[in-house]
């Protein structure tokens, strides 16, 4: 298959690899070379006429466009502009699941096509933890609370590796730097807290160092206040500023956090304990094609099974985020979900920059042209499932199923979101390719195959396969299969790497 008419009433159809003129595409005949992920025009459009993709406008076109030519960002002007008025007009079937179906229950199984649907339900090994979560690692994390002990962070974490080679017992032993904790006001000082609260509780760490300075904004006894009751055999802080050696303090405090979390094993556990995280970054016009629809299979399959999926980057919801909404539970989630929308486009407007300044330059190298388009590639990652619940930027997750969350596009700002709401691994769809992680598994999904066969350092499953006529159904149970082996401790290449990073989400000013 060399190209795909995604839906009937499309008026463009995508190529699945280069094409060259003269080829002949839906009856027609290519004007021009056509580049894999590229939009090909089927019928002559008139300046000012909509694109169709998905079956929905992506935009119109700026001038004359000839059938068997190519529509990308330099001929093609988004419909959307500013804030919005939504009205709540649930689909059928959440009308009708709403009357049988809890919000705290599993949504409704819903197929993504005849090959999509997956009937398996499974186990995996995780650490379940004494306050009910559980856990995908087994890792202890060094946290500052502050930027200016940063260095102080990692060499506790080089001096205890260079004690317990291998730490066994351990996945892995982190330090997480950032720069904030200080001169930080408002909004950016309650998010670093939050965020640095958030990894305290997550249930991928079987122990946490903290450590802070002492004259910081992000004072020690706020923030253990902030944090509340832990079990004090996992969870240390001190103050380096109030101890002779702090390298040497924060060591003795790391060997007694591993003496208690290295006892720690696996046990099997139901697949309704997996909350996973949802991102897309440097897509290309393959993602909502390939691998956005194989984590929509994935996603409906978890949410089935009682589990929890998050979908976030709410720049990229712009232009489809109607479909979300009508697949809200109820109107107080739709509520939620239509002041999620607008407030990050008030972000925008505030900060006087352009509500749809998007896609970037990699989006559009790879065939992706509008905020539309890439919306509307980028939300099927969710599948079909209901919306039961919607997230504040460093709220935590409390109801099952599926969520949208409150975070940027920014891939480590977005995927860190992810991991602080208790998501214990990221699943990231990549058209361009990228080697970072979060803090917590962040497994890159290609949508096509020569990314995979050119990054294997940086790919862990090839989702192209499905551009060359491999069906759903054998795809998912494959990806499904490796999902719940790397719950199970099998390491992703961001860990394999020792990538691991955190970013929090910054808007106001640093004193």
């Amino acid at each position: 298959m060399k190209y795909i008419k995604i839906n009937p009433a499309d008026n463009v159809a995508v190529a699945l690899e280069d094409l060259s003129k003269g080829e002949v595409v839906e009856g027609v005949t290519l004007l021009v070379d056509i580049p894999r992920g590229h939009k090909i025009v089927l019928r002559d459009l008139k300046a000012g006429e909509n694109v169709i993709k998905y079956g929905f406008p992506i935009g119109h076109v700026t001038k004359d466009a000839p059938k068997g030519t190519m529509v990308n960002h330099e001929c093609i002007k988004t419909n959307l502009e500013g804030l919005l008025d939504y009205k709540y007009d649930p689909l059928d079937y959440v009308k009708a699941a709403s009357s049988v179906i809890s919000t705290e229950g599993p949504s409704p199984v819903i197929s993504s096509g005849a090959e999509g649907g997956v009937e398996k339900s499974s186990t995996f090994k995780g650490f379940r933890r004494a306050d009910g979560q559980v856990g995908i690692r087994n890792q202890i994390w060094v946290i500052p609370t502050v930027g200016c002990v940063n260095g102080i962070c990692q060499q506790i974490v080089d001096r205890f590796k260079a004690e317990n080679p291998g730490h066994p017992g351990v996945d892995a032993i982190v330090a997480f730097p950032h720069n904030y904790g200080c001169s930080q006001l408002g909004g950016d000082h309650e998010n670093t807290r939050t965020v640095l609260a958030d990894m305290v509780h997550h249930p991928n760490a079987g122990g946490v160092l903290v450590v802070s300075l002492g004259c910081e904004n992000n004072q020690l006894d706020a923030f253990r206040e902030l944090v509340g009751p832990v079990d004090e055999s996992r969870v240390r802080m001190f103050k380096t500023q109030e101890v002779d050696d702090e390298v040497e303090f924060g060591l003795q405090q790391l060997r007694e956090i591993y003496a208690v979390a290295s006892k720690d094993v696996r046990e099997d556990v139901p697949v309704s304990e997996l909350r996973v995280g949802l991102k897309c970054g440097g897509s290309d016009g393959l993602s909502g094609i390939t691998a956005n629809p194989l984590l929509g299979v994935f996603s409906d399959w978890i949410v089935a099974q009682g589990g929890t999926t998050v979908l976030t980057e709410v720049p990229e919801m712009f232009g489809a985020e109607t479909i979300l909404m009508n697949r809200c539970q109820d109107e107080a989630t739709f509520d939620k979900t239509v002041h999620l929308i607008n407030d990050f486009k008030e972000y925008f407007m505030k900060q006087g920059m352009p509500v749809y300044e998007n896609p970037s330059p990699g989006n559009k190298a790879g065939g992706i042209s509008t905020l539309e388009e890439k919306s509307l590639g980028c939300t099927q990652k969710c599948g079909k499932s209901i919306v039961r619940g919607v997230l504040k930027y460093g709220e935590r997750l409390s109801v099952k199923g599926l969520n949208l969350l409150s975070a940027p596009g920014n891939d480590l700002v977005a995927s860190t979101a992810l991991a602080a709401s208790g998501c214990q691994i990221v699943l990231f769809t990549t058209g361009r390719g990228t080697p970072f992680g979060s803090f917590v598994p962040t497994m890159k999904i290609s949508t096509n195959t020569p990314l995979y066969e050119k990054k294997p350092g940086w790919i862990d499953f090839n989702a192209g396969v499905l551009a060359q006529d491999e069906p759903m159904s054998a795809v998912s149970e494959r990806f499904i299969d490796f999902v719940l082996a790397a719950a199970s401790g099998a390491p992703v290449n961001n860990e394999r790497n020792g990538y691991r990073e955190i970013a929090i989400f910054k808007q106001g000013v640093t004193l």
